[in-house]
């Protein structure tokens, strides 16, 4: 017998204690659409035949999960796909089957976007390096700058082209070739990894030079026994903790970065040696420095402090004294004016004595 189904009449139905005979109420507005009270519970049904299956009863949900609008509505749904011979719970799982790849696809987009690429790139490759604050200046300011939400796999070479030329044109080619270095290595690693579905990189067989207006040449400039008697001239007038760390790095041949951080427990003035340590050194290994009797003598000018074990400190060798430009810019202006009095003194040299006045 079909029914008006309402919400009221389906509360006041009382399930079977006994469970041996289930009662169905049959809806008169769906057709198919039951009521089935159990011995602990009320569900919707829809009762027809699906297609390749004999007529049977199918759960649409439990009575309270749903109203029975929806129920009414997901019963028209199904009647609708069994009319197309579509059974609905292959087409439910097909539409699960598609929402689960689409999440997967939207999850590997995500997980492959060039910022979170870069992000892995600077915290497993980067971090550690000797110049890592600097990489991960480059890559952040620049590469995540420009490609941040586009999957790596669609950053190409026009891109890539596009973006070294803009920084050409500043103009900073030097720093336009810094940042193509970075940006193969970052592809590279990617390809590396295979973790980004990354075959080939935007940065294969393209030539940086043939995109920036000037090369960065190798250095062949080096100070002349002029300009170095006038450098050891001018640091002594810088004080402390400038002159020792610049005559330290004249005589060592050092980095600044290296000679800068030197601590005291480097140093073994027995074996006249200075051992600098990875992190502060360009192979990322163990530099044995040899020390001349000049160098350990400039080394035992420098104070030692209690607090710290630093050599050039202006917090008690707690911390190094790391900030050089102000102290480079001084060195300069000194060092320029001890050749200017250089070459004065040699040009009155040159000119000989001059005649005494005539009477």
């Amino acid at each position: 017998m079909r029914v008006n189904l309402t919400e009221r009449r389906i509360a006041a139905l009382q399930p079977n204690p006994t469970g041996k005979r289930r009662v169905e109420l049959r809806d008169a507005v769906v057709p198919g659409l039951i009521v089935r009270i159990a011995a602990k519970r009320k569900v919707y049904c829809l009762h027809t035949r699906f297609p390749g299956k004999a007529a049977t009863r199918r759960v649409i949900a439990p009575v309270g999960a749903v109203t029975l609008d929806a129920a009414r509505e997901v019963a028209r749904q199904w009647l609708a796909l069994i009319r197309k011979g579509i059974d609905p719970a292959a087409e439910a799982r097909r539409r699960e089957d598609a929402e689960r790849r689409a999440r997967e696809a939207e999850r590997v987009q995500n997980e492959c976007r060039f910022e979170r690429v870069a992000a892995d790139y600077l915290k497993r490759k980067v971090a550690g390096q000797r110049r890592a604050r600097e990489a991960e200046r480059i890559v952040r300011g620049e590469l995540i700058a420009a490609w941040g939400d586009k999957p790596i796999g669609e950053v190409t070479r026009r891109d890539l082209v596009t973006l070294v030329e803009r920084i050409d044109d500043r103009p900073a080619p030097i720093y336009a070739q810094l940042v193509f270095a970075h940006a193969r290595s970052l592809f590279n690693w990617a390809i590396n990894r295979g973790s980004y579905g990354l075959e080939h990189a935007p940065t294969d067989r393209v030539r940086v030079g043939d995109l920036v207006s000037r090369r960065k040449s190798p250095r062949q400039r080096v100070l002349s026994d002029d300009e170095l008697r006038c450098l050891w001239k001018a640091s002594g007038r810088l004080g402390y903790p400038w002159a020792p760390l610049f005559r330290l790095l004249l005589l060592t041949g050092t980095r600044r970065t290296e000679a800068a951080g030197a601590r005291w427990r480097e140093f073994d003035l027995e074996r006249s040696t200075w051992s600098v340590p990875p992190e502060r050194f360009k192979s990322n290994a163990t530099h044995l420095v040899p020390l001349s009797v000049d160098a350990l003598a400039v080394v035992a000018t420098v104070p030692r402090f209690q607090r710290g074990d630093c050599l050039f400190s202006f917090c008690w060798g707690e911390r190094p004294a790391l900030v050089l430009h102000q102290a480079k810019v001084r060195l300069d202006v000194l060092m320029t004016r001890y050749l200017r009095a250089s070459a004065r003194l040699r040009a009155d040299a040159v000119a000989g004595p001059r005649p005494a006045p005539c009477c």
